[in-house]
């Protein structure tokens, strides 16, 4: 997950009448005061502070239901462990766009009830969020970043991944994540080449490394972490990189001289999961439909650059923030979903399509 950190902005925000007024709002639907209680988990930090504020004070409000934030980062395995143990410690888990399919197919999560949701919000909202098993209420996106003091301008700057691969017309130290826990530069590998967005999946890997091999003698870095490409654009160690936004946006914010290009970007988000056999299921149905609501998404956008996913979310939200935004209407036409099915399709030999992509990874950057 990528997160934009802003303390000042964040603590300006907690304090403004932004958040008390979105209280009010969520108080102002109907009271359910159900008996019962609640544990849902999300990340800690400036995150976890503003997911508190935009969502589980509201939640509380409004339905009387006592939460318990559960501030961890799981896994699929201890999901599995959880279920299969019978001792579910958390009753609303967040979960990588990549474990919820395989989870879902084993039986561990419950289906999502989207039945009981209001169908403004339900039309106002993409399909990709909508999964059986799993919503997402954020959307965050891997973009080109480039140093503005080495693409001024005044001067031709890289606006495509085939311009990225182009290091004669646009010379410049490059970084691209890594491969080796299989979300590497695959769907960008393929745009370079030359593929549509709309024609990336099924990917063809032959043709996926063939393009990496074009680019790989002018990568400096191959990077791990989002917190690894933060630090690279912050000591300005390459010129353009492939970065999540909210990272770059944070640079932006503290006048780096940094700029995204939002054409070809790659959406990924996260998803609300229930694990079967929650004791709070119903409360926890609840929860999931209340991160589907505009007013709470652009409370959260504001406290935190975390993308909504209602379109409806985009009529609160000031204009010069939702800019900065990976959802926002007008880059709908320039940014494409990552197809994580795709990356759980089991092949004849028994592997996954992020299996196959790992293995292969790991054989080719030794070459």
């Amino acid at each position: 997950m990528s997160f934009l950190i802003n303390r000042r902005r964040f603590m300006q925000a907690t304090s403004s009448a932004m958040v008390a007024g979105a209280l009010s709002s969520a108080s102002g639907r109907a009271l359910a005061a159900s008996a019962g209680e609640l544990r849902v988990n999300f990340s800690g930090g400036n995150a976890g502070d503003a997911f508190n504020e935009a969502f589980l004070k509201p939640f509380e409000a409004e339905t009387g239901i006592k939460v318990t934030f559960i501030k961890a980062d799981f896994t699929s395995t201890q999901i599995s462990m959880m279920v299969d143990t019978k001792n579910i410690s958390a009753d609303v888990v967040m979960l990588g766009q990549t474990y919820v399919d395989p989870l879902a197919a084993k039986g561990y999560l419950e289906e999502i009830q989207y039945s009981n949701w209001q169908k403004e919000e339900l039309e106002a909202l993409p399909d990709y969020a909508k999964q059986p098993n799993g919503f997402a209420s954020y959307v965050y996106s891997a973009n080109m970043v480039y140093n503005t003091k080495k693409f001024p301008a005044d001067k031709p700057r890289p606006t495509s991944w085939a311009e990225f691969w182009d290091v004669e017309k646009f010379p410049g130290v490059r970084a691209l994540v890594t491969g080796e826990r299989g979300g590497g530069p695959w769907e960008e590998a393929l745009l370079a080449d030359g593929v549509p967005m709309g024609k990336l999946y099924p990917m063809d890997i032959d043709r996926v490394f063939a393009s990496l091999d074009k680019i790989k003698p002018h990568i400096r870095k191959w990077w791990t972490t989002a917190s690894e490409v933060l630090q690279i654009m912050r000591d300005n160690a390459a010129d353009i990189v492939q970065s999540y936004d909210g990272r770059a946006l944070s640079l932006i914010d503290e006048g780096a001289p940094i700029e995204i290009n939002r054409n070809e970007a790659m959406l990924m988000t996260d998803y609300w999961c229930i694990p079967k056999g929650s004791p709070n299921s119903e409360n926890a149905q609840k929860f999931v439909e209340f991160t589907g609501r505009a007013d709470r998404q652009a409370a959260f956008a504001q406290l935190f650059a975390l993308s909504p996913t209602n379109e409806h979310a985009f009529k609160t939200i000031p204009d010069n923030l939702a800019r900065k935004l990976a959802s926002h209407p007008d880059y709908a036409s320039s940014s494409f979903a990552l197809q994580s099915k795709w990356y759980n399709e089991i092949g004849p030999d028994g592997k996954s399509n992020k299996e196959r992509l790992v293995q292969r990874w790991n054989e080719w950057i030794l070459q």
